[in-house]
């Protein structure tokens, strides 16, 4: 496995390159080993390029003891020499999205603050490329398009993912020695699917088609990526809503701009689904004087003069 506390180091030397020196970073750090090894190589990194390393614990409110353990990562990471070390307590059991998508949710709203309350340029993320394989894979099950197949980006705003390169495996194995991290049991619970993906689906598929799978589904995800951000950018382009104009697109171009303008009237992204957007489509390519169609958000998408609107339900 070579070092792979160097090849963390490395890592995050790469991720904080552009930043000038006397920058805060913090690490979101859940007491995982994954996040506790990305803790410890920016604090080593972070002291040698200049830079001030904090960190920020989430506590998600969704298991027994999680404030307590919360308090107890984060005094470890001052022990580190992690300054300044900042704890949010959230509660996401209520919400739109169960457990999961709400605790998501609050956690990156929660990390974008605290990085606005310390003056953080960026916030570390611990997501290796097993957890980006596990993310193409559930993205596939969902049958959502490129967009869903492109997993995590390696940058997002505030938000940077160091490790999207490196093996799950080669991050713990730099941890440092006497760290005990804390293992999330919803890890392990055959109830999440991101759980079943880690534990029964890829060991099947690097046992059936041999290693390097997790790598060739991480390296699909920077391929989708790079193609969805190009088709994106020109459907954001387009700015018209005629038949003809829409009906001369191709088709990729055109969904993700019926798609674009169903959002901007005021559907919900998580709701508009790709049954939607074909439908409306059909107002374009396939007329045959359809009353209208039905979208999240009680939109109606009608097709009048050669033109297409967006509107509220009466």
């Amino acid at each position: 496995m070579g070092h792979p506390h160097l090849d963390v180091r490395r890592a995050v030397r790469t991720a904080l390159a552009d930043l000038p020196a006397g920058s805060t970073v913090l690490v979101a750090c859940s007491g995982g080993a994954d996040s506790l090894s990305l803790a410890a190589s920016t604090a080593w990194v972070a002291a040698r390029a200049g830079l001030r390393a904090g960190a920020v614990c989430v506590d998600h409110g969704l298991q027994p003891g999680s404030a307590s353990r919360a308090r107890s990562t984060a005094a470890l990471l001052c022990g580190m020499g992690l300054d300044p070390v900042v704890t949010v307590h959230l509660d996401a059991s209520r919400g739109p999205d169960g457990p999961e998508g709400n605790a998501r949710a609050a956690r990156y709203a929660a990390l974008t603050a605290s990085a606005a309350r310390v003056g953080a340029a960026a916030v570390l993320l611990g997501h290796t490329l097993d957890d980006q394989a596990e993310t193409v894979l559930l993205g596939l099950a969902r049958g959502s398009g490129l967009r869903s197949l492109s997993g995590m980006a390696a940058r997002t705003g505030l938000l940077r993912r160091p490790l999207l390169g490196l093996r799950r495996a080669v991050v713990r194995a730099a941890l440092p020695p006497g760290l005990t991290p804390w293992d999330d049991p919803h890890n392990e619970d055959a109830a999440y699917a991101r759980a079943r993906v880690r534990h029964r689906v890829l060991p099947v598929l690097e046992a059936e088609l041999g290693p390097g799978v997790a790598e060739a589904l991480a390296r699909t995800a920077g391929l989708a990526r790079a193609d969805a951000d190009a088709l994106d950018a020109q459907a954001a382009a387009v700015g018209t809503l005629t038949v003809v104009d829409l009906a001369a697109l191709p088709q990729a171009v055109r969904w993700r701009v019926l798609r674009l303008a169903a959002i901007t009237a005021g559907s919900p992204p998580t709701d508009l689904a790709a049954a939607h957007v074909a439908a409306v489509d059909a107002l374009v390519t396939a007329w045959r004087g359809q009353a209208g169609i039905d979208l999240p958000g009680g939109l109606r998408a009608t097709r009048r003069d050669g033109r297409l609107y967006f509107v509220e339900q009466p």
